[in-house]
């Protein structure tokens, strides 16, 4: 994937209500969530929620089927799944992600040493 082809579903998520419509429909699985669940859960209005969902359709994000006189909503975890990888694949290339010392960073460490170096003279 390229940046032009991730960068609907990262702008869709930039908003608030739509990254928490999009995690509880990640936390709901493959079953998913009908516009009431999702309003329940989050205390939106149905009106605000559909504007909301259209956008993460339009993203890829979300899907949404028709059943009965409701539309089920579900995160799309194959798209999911490549955004992260996306982000994975390009992660800390050549950087060291062990942590550090429990001494801090190394200017917490110098900081240290100059206030004690400054008391002993």
């Amino acid at each position: 994937m390229k940046e032009k082809d991730i960068a609907p579903a990262f702008a869709a998520l930039g908003h608030e209500a739509r990254l928490k419509i999009y995690r509880q429909l990640v936390k709901a699985g493959r079953d998913g969530l009908n516009i009431g669940d999702i309003g329940r859960l989050l205390g939106l209005p149905a009106s605000t929620l559909a504007h909301h969902l259209g956008t993460l359709v339009q993203a890829g994000l979300v899907t949404q089927e028709k059943q009965g006189r409701e539309t089920r909503n579900r995160a799309d975890f194959d798209v999911m799944q490549n955004i992260v990888g996306f982000i994975a694949d390009e992660c800390c290339s050549g950087v060291d992600l062990s942590p550090l010392s429990s001494g801090g960073s190394t200017t917490e460490t110098d900081a240290t040493s100059n206030k004690d170096s400054k008391a002993l003279a």
